[in-house]
């Protein structure tokens, strides 16, 4: 039974969001925005705001020791999902919080002005922002890798870039725009041999292929819930046990503590001291049932029916002269295009009237698009529910616009 079959096993029926409000099929080509829900993700959050809800970590009564173990039962299972252990995760707010978080403790801690930051031209601005801001404190400077010609990182300009000055190095694993996957063990060599950390925005890889973090060579990943099948405002940050330990809390408050009195504070060790206040609690456990679920497909079976997705509708837009694709063929799961004198958001509406819905703009990824030369694209990205079908609905969409441009 090959991949696209295995996947296919009417998992859109497990997906209350992929129906119109009139009972018809979505074509939902967005993923890489945020993923649809299944019914057992659904259905764990529902009964953890419901029967079984309470607070964690204070409760001596039964439900609420109930509630803590599994919330960390929840930790063990994300920190698992990429290779880490539980004293190595610490639950945010999501991906951009996370990557805020190192920013502002351990970039704080570590960089001083003359020091040097190594970012890539293809990042959210979720991975320059924050270096950005922390830059403004230290005086440390960012960097800039350029791309290769189908616009993955050139990590030989990286290797010529890197110096001794570096001290932090910032890169998507999989860009979202235009899905090409960084060789991240070269980079976290590279990095190391300068003496470097590598931080890896995981976002579009987490849930799209497997990851292990000792063998990616990383110092810190982070990546988001609701990409991954799971809630909004939630997402983790893996970090090196020995990093974690040495860095400064950022947010005080409950929870994050051992000891407070006036005169002096002691901070809570591991994953704790990052997690001041009531945490996600319902959003957390929730997490956890999405890996669980992505986990009971398997993400090489994932990972390969959304390549073979990719690889049709790139086969079938670049068979279009007036097509312009970006990325590599072997991008991961994300298709990023443009129609000639189509704007991406024109194509993007008169999509939505056939029920197709893609992604058009410039997808928080502005330096990017001021590279590729474009105001916007129009992205297609698929998921685990996604099927031959989707593909279908946006040539016929993609064909009916060309029609009302007068293009054929």
């Amino acid at each position: 039974m090959n991949a696209s079959t295995t996947i296919e096993r009417d998992l859109r029926a497990e997906f209350p969001g992929m129906v119109t409000h009139n009972g018809k099929p979505w074509h939902y080509l967005d993923t890489a925005a945020t993923a649809q829900k299944p019914r057992a993700v659904i259905d764990t959050m529902a009964r953890a705001l419901g029967e079984d809800y309470a607070t964690v970590h204070r409760g001596v009564y039964t439900r609420s020791a109930e509630m803590t173990l599994a919330y960390e039962a929840a930790r063990r299972t994300v920190a698992r999902f990429i290779g880490g252990s539980e004293n190595e995760l610490v639950f945010t707010r999501g991906a951009t919080e996370a990557i805020n978080l190192v920013a502002q403790t351990w970039g704080r801690a570590n960089l001083k002005a003359g020091d040097r930051m190594l970012l890539s031209q293809l990042e959210h601005h979720s991975n320059i922002v924050p270096w950005q801001m922390i830059a403004e404190v230290t005086g440390a400077v960012i960097d800039v890798c350029p791309l290769t010609s189908d616009h993955q990182i050139d990590l030989d300009a990286a290797e010529a870039m890197l110096t001794e000055a570096h001290k932090l190095v910032a890169l998507c694993h999989v860009s979202n725009v235009v899905g090409s996957v960084l060789d991240a063990p070269r980079a976290a060599a590279l990095a190391h041999a300068v003496g470097a950390k590598l931080l890896l925005d995981g976002c579009q890889s987490a849930p799209h292929m497997p990851v292990d973090v000792a063998a990616l060579g990383c110092d810190f990943y982070v990546f988001s819930a609701h990409k991954l099948y799971g809630p909004t405002g939630i997402g983790a940050l893996w970090a090196k046990a020995d990093l974690l330990a040495a860095m400064p809390p950022w947010e005080g408050g409950g929870a994050m503590i051992d000891r407070v009195t006036f005169e002096g504070t002691i901070y809570a060790s591991g994953p704790q001291r990052f997690e001041a206040g009531t945490p996600a609690i319902t959003e957390a456990i929730t997490f956890g049932a999405a890996v669980d679920y992505v986990e009971s497909i398997g993400l090489g079976h994932i990972h390969a029916h959304e390549q073979a997705l990719v690889a049709r509708l790139r086969g079938e837009l670049g068979a279009m002269n007036d097509v312009t694709l970006f990325g590599p063929p072997d991008s991961a799961g994300i298709v990023s295009f443009t129609i000639d004198d189509i704007h991406p958001h024109d194509l993007g509406t008169i999509l939505d009237e056939a029920d197709v819905a893609i992604r058009a703009g410039h997808h928080c990824a502005q330096p990017l698009m001021d590279y590729l030369r474009v105001p916007a694209t129009a992205r297609a990205s698929f998921g685990l529910y996604s099927t031959e079908a989707d593909i279908d609905a946006l040539l016929a969409g993609i064909a009916r616009t060309r029609r009302i441009f007068g293009k054929g």
